[in-house]
């Protein structure tokens, strides 16, 4: 039977013998597995490690009972696992960098002034009158609001512009049968930069049939970058957002506004490092 004074003897000592570099060092790596499991949450990437998990325990345990062929074709799989995940989640991987490359540290507190502020208002205002006027004509229209991620070649793909975001202009770029009006609107920083830009259709198989390619061209794009995506229906009026690769549909106006507000955040409300919220 086991000693229970020598059980926390042991344990005592273990715990006299961490240091802060220690306790660092752990904290450290528990939050990078936290927000990787935030980050695949939800996604098909998170049944992916749930398989690989499945393995190493599986390998561990044939090594432990001593079953060497199934331990050497777990090892094997093991192996050539690691070379395959990379090829098939290049997509995700390549997003989980681009989520690395958009944290932003701010180390000096608010920076921006109170016109950035209004700026940003008078934009999600523009915007969202200019989306209910064509939801209630019924005519389609598709608007990708750029954020961190950087669309450039999206925006190559269209008619330059580089105007001031107003309700007047989107709503003429959208009339059917007008040069622009097939495609998208990309925005940047309260400027509409481009127009009848191309956009990579979504793969996902889950959506609606009823869904056409508006539809699908704002779920693309919102899965290779962090831009929000508004759609207009054509055929039944609805206003949708797409976002992360997810489509949320037949938003009403107030909560439009919200959640462009909630999500276009200006720099000036970034919380200063000194307050401790070092990433937006």
């Amino acid at each position: 039977m086991l000693d229970i004074n020598s059980f926390f003897s042991g344990f005592v000592d273990i715990i006299s013998r961490i240091t802060i570099n220690d306790v660092v060092d752990i904290s450290i790596v528990a939050y990078i597995f936290y927000k990787i499991f935030m980050f695949i949450k939800d996604t098909r990437a998170e049944q992916v490690l749930k398989g690989i998990l499945f393995l190493l325990v599986a390998t561990q345990l044939s090594e432990t009972f001593k079953l060497h062929t199934l331990y050497w074709i777990l090892v094997k799989s093991l192996e050539i696992g690691v070379l395959a995940a990379v090829i098939i989640f290049q997509p995700e991987l390549r997003a989980g960098l681009e989520h690395i490359g958009r944290t932003k540290f701010n180390f000096f507190g608010k920076n921006g002034p109170n016109s950035s502020e209004d700026s940003l208002n008078n934009t999600i205002e523009e915007i969202v009158e200019a989306l209910y006027s064509l939801s209630r004509q019924k005519i389609g229209a598709l608007i990708i609001m750029e954020r961190q991620t950087k669309i450039g070649e999206i925006i190559n793909t269209g008619t330059s512009i580089d105007g001031e975001v107003s309700r007047q202009l989107l709503i003429n770029i959208f009339i059917p049968n007008t040069p622009l009006h097939d495609g998208a609107v990309v925005v940047r920083d309260s400027q509409v930069k481009a127009a009848a830009c191309f956009l990579p259709l979504t793969e996902s198989k889950d959506l609606s049939k009823d869904l056409g390619t508006r539809h699908r061209a704002a779920i693309g794009v919102s899965e290779v970058s962090d831009c929000i995506s508004l759609i207009v229906s054509e055929e039944t009026g609805d206003v949708s957002i797409a976002k992360a690769g997810k489509l949320y549909r037949n938003i009403s106006k107030d909560r439009m506004t919200n959640i462009l507000r909630s999500n276009l955040k200006s720099k000036s409300e970034e919380k200063s490092f000194f307050k401790g919220g070092i990433f937006r």
